[in-house]
């Protein structure tokens, strides 16, 4: 009989299985290196991004709480004291509800804005120390000087449009309406236009600010402002018939102050110019 005959033999000589379990070893061997590297490379890259997004997003979490129970508090207390704030808003005016829902929705509408009125300067504060760590110095030091007075325009601008446009405008269209109507305004009608005539103001009123920051970036220059200039009154135009009711005497109350709050911010942004030429 042939020893070498049988073919189906995995060993054919005492040789060959050394070999065969060197080589299964082996390649064992390199499979679990190349595993191994690539779970260290994976592992690696986890650890290195993982810590700095799960932080961020644990920043903005918390800031979100704060903000959410800062508003919550006043929304509550604003709420509680609804006999308190009410002559305010109301200025004395007859106001008519027709429905039991439209009383809830007046209360809650004007509690929200009071609320978010008196929670902005906290919601400043909580957005301004998430965002301080990703800022570079020239930004941090211009929001750090001009957050008080953005406060201050807004301010300014809301008690603009409380004490001068609202009641103007008011009494302009109800005494238009009162030639041939008889005018019985309703309490969601009433908070509605009160609204609209005070909270926008005071985000218009932040112009100023807004030049100063585009110029302190490099888009916005003082040649460049003269230069749009008309197309700037345009515009100012068209955002006060869209902001306030529609009649003339309340857009040009609007127009008057936007067009001034315009030309100080050319004046502004070329002291701005002028102190940057000097300290370079």
């Amino acid at each position: 009989m042939d020893p070498y005959g049988d073919h189906n033999r995995e060993i054919l000589s005492p040789l060959d299985k050394p070999s065969a379990i060197i080589n299964e070893d082996t390649v064992g061997i390199e499979i679990e290196e190349s595993v191994s590297v690539i779970s260290s490379e994976g592992n690696g890259s986890g650890l290195e991004s993982d810590p700095t997004l799960v932080g961020h997003l644990t920043d903005l979490r918390k800031q979100l709480v704060k903000s959410a129970t800062v508003f919550l508090f006043f929304l509550i207390t604003v709420f509680l004291s609804i006999n308190l704030w009410f002559p305010y808003i109301t200025r004395g005016h007859e106001l008519i509800i027709l429905g039991p829902l439209e009383v809830v929705k007046f209360y809650m509408s004007i509690s929200t804005a009071i609320a978010f009125g008196l929670s902005i300067p906290f919601l400043c504060h909580f957005l301004w120390q998430f965002v301080k760590p990703g800022l570079n110095e020239r930004e941090s030091r211009f929001l750090s000087l001009y957050s008080p007075v953005m406060l201050l325009l807004f301010l300014i601008g809301v008690s603009f449009g409380y004490y001068i446009v609202n009641p103007l405008s008011y009494k302009f269209l109800v005494s238009l309406g009162a030639v041939n109507f008889n005018v019985m305004v309703s309490a969601q009608e009433y908070i509605s236009f009160l609204l609209m005539t005070t909270l926008p103001i005071g985000i218009l009123f932040e112009l100023p600010i807004v030049a100063l920051f585009l110029a302190a970036i490099g888009l916005l220059t003082t040649e460049s402002m003269r230069r749009v200039r008309k197309w700037s009154y345009l515009a100012i135009a068209v955002i006060s018939a869209l902001i306030t009711p529609p009649d003339f005497v309340s857009q040009l109350i609007v127009l008057i102050p936007m067009a001034l709050l315009y030309e100080a911010s050319i004046y502004i942004v070329r002291h701005s110019e002028r102190r940057s030429a000097v300290t370079n």
